[in-house]
């Protein structure tokens, strides 16, 4: 365990031509611990999630991830570090099973920048161990073999949580 905050954020602001969406926000995540941003819509709460992921650039401040400056790091090698996140629009392969999409966020984790769409299934099959595991984890693995587009919203969100869950965030 490094330090007591997982997460801070020191003055973070964000404009879009003269419109100030975040300003001077300063917060502190603790390690283990449960959060919620709440407030009006416009307010800026997902501004601030992007922010964080770095889906967007902030104008000013600093982003700390684990103690780290992470301001200008990029969206992907922050995944790596462990900083991930969930939208509030479903993002799943909608063609794909729920077994399929979760050996997608697998394959990522395991096999580092290589999606292996064209590997043989005997070699994908090497990930159903752990993907079953993690459907099974939100309550999915009666759906293992069911198309995403099928899904309710909810079913849809909990498989996204299991691939979020696959890449092992911190």
């Amino acid at each position: 365990m490094q330090g007591e905050h997982i997460l801070e954020t020191r003055n973070l602001t964000k404009e879009f031509k003269g419109f100030v969406a975040v300003k001077d926000v300063n917060l502190q995540v603790r390690r283990g611990s449960i959060h919620a941003l709440i407030g009006p819509n416009g307010a800026g709460k997902t501004t601030v999630f992007n922010l964080l992921t770095k889906f967007l650039i902030p104008s000013s401040g600093q982003i700390l991830f684990n103690g780290t400056d992470i301001t200008k790091v990029k969206p992907a090698d922050i995944a790596r570090q462990g900083l991930v996140r969930s939208f509030q629009i479903s993002a799943v392969f909608p063609h794909l099973t729920c077994l399929e999409n979760v050996r997608v966020a697998l394959q990522k984790r395991l096999r580092g920048d290589s999606f292996d769409f064209w590997r043989s299934e005997k070699t994908l099959r090497s990930l159903d161990g752990e993907a079953d595991r993690l459907l099974e984890s939100v309550n999915l693995a009666a759906y293992r073999d069911t198309a995403a587009v099928e899904l309710p919203y909810g079913r849809k969100r909990a498989l996204e949580i299991a691939t979020t869950l696959a890449l092992e965030p911190e």
